[in-house]
C-alpha cells in the first residue's frame, strides 16, 4: 500500500474515523475530570557508606558491595516497613479504615497485611543514580496523609534497618554469653590445676628455682674436679722417693730458714774446728746447735710430707662426699625440670584459656553495645511536606495520549473497514484489480450525468485468489 493510497482511505474514511478520534479524546477528557485529584509527597534519606562503625571502628565491607543500595530500597518496599508504617499512624486503630478491611476482606487475614498492600501499591522508591540518596514518594488522595505517610515510611526505614543490625547482635551476644562462661568455666579449672600442682611441689618460679639447682650443680662439679685434681696431685707427690724435692718443702719458709741457720752454722763449725779443735767447749756447743737445727729441720719436712698425705686423704674423702651429693643435685635438677614440664603445661593450658576467654569476652561486649546500639547509617535528608498542588490526573497529558491512542485507533478501524469493503480510488487499484493496463483516465468533466450516475452505480466484479470481489468505482 502506497501513501497515495492510506491517504485516499483516510479521506474516504474520515467520518468514523474523526468520530472514534474525538470519542476517544472526550471519553478521556471526561474521565479525567472525574477522577479525584491524586497528591504526592517525597522524602529524601541518605545512606552514609563511607564512615566507619561507632563501635568496631572501621568501614564495614558490606556497606561497599555493589548492591547495597538495591538492598536498601528492597528493605523500604519490604511488608516490614509497610506494616511498621501501619503501626507508626495506627491505621490499624481507626473504625473507618476497619469498616473498609470487613467490606473488603470479609474479616480474612490481618488488616495490618491489608493495609501493608495497599500503601505498597501507592509507594514509589527510586534510587539516585550517582549518590548514596533514596527517594520515599507516595500518592494519595489528601495530602497531609501522603506527607505523613511519606515521612512514616522514611522512619520506618530507619528503625527497620537499626532493628535488623541489633537482632543478630542480640543472638550473638546471647550466644557469646553462653561460651564466656564455658571459658570462665575452662580458665578456673586451668588455674586451680595449676595451683594444685605448684602447692604439692612447692614451686613458684619454676625457672629461677631451675637455675639455682643448676648452679649448684655446677659449683658441686667444679668442686668435685678441684678435688680429684687434688687428690691425684697428693698421689704423685707421696709416690716420689725424697721428700726434699717437693714444692711444698722446698717453698716453705721456715725450712728454708733453718737451711740457711745449718748452713751458716757448718760454716762456723768448721772455722772453729781449724782454729779451736773439735773439743773445744765452743765447737761442742756450736755442734750441738747444729745437731738440733738438723733434727728440727728433719721435723719439718716430715710434717710437710705428712700433711701432703693428708691432703690426699681429705681429697678422696671430699671426692667421694661430693660424688654423693653431685649425684644427689643432679637427681633433684631431673625432678625439677619434670616439674617445669608439667607446670609449662598447665601454664600453656592458662594461658590459652585466658585468652580465647578475653577474645570471647571482647566480641561479646561488642555484641552488646550494638544489640543496645540506636546508631544507625541512614539519616533524613529531606522531610516531607505536604503537597500543595496536586499530582494527578494530568488532563493535558492524558489528552495528548487520548489524541495519539486515538489516532492510532481511528487509522487501525478506517483500515478495517477498507478491507472489509475494499473500493477503488484510484486508477492505480483499478489496475491492480483488473490486471489490465490504464489507457487513460476520464475526468468527471468530460462524462455526461449518465454516464457519471452509471458509473457510481455498477460495481464490475473481479476475482482475487479465487473469490469473486465486487468493486465500487468511485468519482474520484
Amino acid at each position: 500500500m502506497t501513501l497515495q493510497q492510506l491517504l485516499l482511505i483516510l479521506w474516504a474514511r474520515r467520518k468514523p474515523a474523526l468520530a472514534i478520534l474525538a470519542l476517544a479524546v472526550l471519553a478521556t477528557l471526561v474521565v479525567s475530570l472525574l477522577l479525584p485529584k491524586q497528591y504526592k509527597a517525597s522524602t529524601a534519606v541518605v545512606v552514609d557508606v563511607k564512615s566507619p562503625d561507632p563501635i568496631a571502628g572501621m568501614v564495614l565491607p558490606g556497606l561497599m558491595a555493589p548492591g547495597y543500595m538495591a538492598t536498601q530500597v528492597d528493605i523500604v518496599t519490604s511488608d516490614r516497613t509497610a506494616q511498621r508504617v501501619v503501626k507508626l499512624l495506627r491505621m490499624d486503630e481507626s473504625t473507618p479504615i476497619r469498616e473498609q478491611w470487613l467490606e473488603a476482606t470479609e474479616g480474612r487475614g490481618e488488616i495490618t497485611h491489608w493495609l501493608a498492600e495497599l500503601l505498597q501499591k501507592k509507594l514509589d522508591v527510586k534510587p539516585s543514580r550517582e549518590s548514596n540518596v533514596i527517594n520515599i514518594g507516595f500518592t494519595g488522595q489528601e495530602p497531609a496523609f501522603t506527607a505523613a505517610v511519606a515521612n512514616a515510611f522514611a522512619q520506618a526505614y530507619i528503625d527497620t534497618t537499626i532493628e535488623l543490625r541489633v537482632e543478630p547482635a542480640r543472638q550473638y551476644a546471647t550466644w557469646f554469653d553462653s561460651q564466656v562462661k564455658a571459658q570462665r568455666e575452662r580458665l578456673e579449672a586451668a588455674q586451680k590445676a595449676l595451683s594444685d600442682f605448684q602447692q604439692e611441689s612447692g614451686i613458684i618460679a619454676t625457672d629461677e628455682r631451675l637455675d639455682y639447682e643448676m648452679q649448684k650443680y655446677n659449683e658441686l662439679s667444679s668442686q668435685l674436679t678441684q678435688a680429684e685434681a687434688q687428690g691425684a696431685d697428693s698421689s704423685s707427690k707421696q709416690k716420689l722417693g725424697s721428700s726434699d724435692t717437693l714444692p711444698e718443702v722446698m717453698t716453705n719458709p721456715l725450712i728454708n730458714q733453718l737451711k740457711a741457720d745449718v748452713a751458716r752454722l757448718e760454716s762456723r763449725l768448721k772455722e772453729l774446728s781449724g782454729n779451736l779443735g773439735e773439743n773445744h767447749p765452743q765447737y761442742q756447743r756450736t755442734l750441738a746447735e747444729v745437731n738440733e737445727l738438723k733434727a728440727r729441720l728433719k721435723s719439718e719436712t716430715q710434717k710437710v710430707t705428712s700433711s701432703i698425705g693428708t691432703a690426699g686423704r681429705v681429697s678422696q674423702a671430699k671426692e667421694v662426699e661430693l660424688q654423693a651429693a653431685i649425684e644427689a643435685q643432679r637427681k633433684k635438677v631431673l625432678d625439677l625440670k619434670k616439674q617445669r614440664d608439667e607446670i609449662s603445661v598447665l601454664v600453656r593450658e592458662v594461658e590459652s584459656a585466658q585468652r580465647g576467654f578475653d577474645a570471647i569476652g571482647q566480641r561479646m561486649t561488642q555484641s552488646t553495645l550494638e544489640a543496645q546500639s540506636l546508631q544507625t547509617n541512614v539519616s533524613v535528608l529531606t522531610p516531607a511536606f505536604q503537597p500543595l498542588s496536586p499530582s494527578g490526573p494530568r488532563v493535558f497529558l492524558n489528552v495528548i495520549v487520548a489524541f495519539m491512542v486515538g489516532t492510532v485507533l481511528a487509522v487501525a478501524v478506517a483500515l478495517g473497514v477498507e478491507l472489509a469493503q475494499p473500493r477503488v480510488r484510484s486508477a492505480g487499484d483499478l489496475a491492480i484489480a483488473m490486471s489490465v493496463p490504464v489507457l487513460s483516465v476520464l475526468d468527471s468533466a468530460t462524462v455526461s450525468p449518465a454516464e457519471g450516475k452509471w458509473r457510481l452505480w455498477r460495481r464490475p466484479r473481479i476475482r482475487r485468489g479465487g473469490h469473486d470481489v465486487q468493486l465500487k468505482v468511485s468519482e474520484a
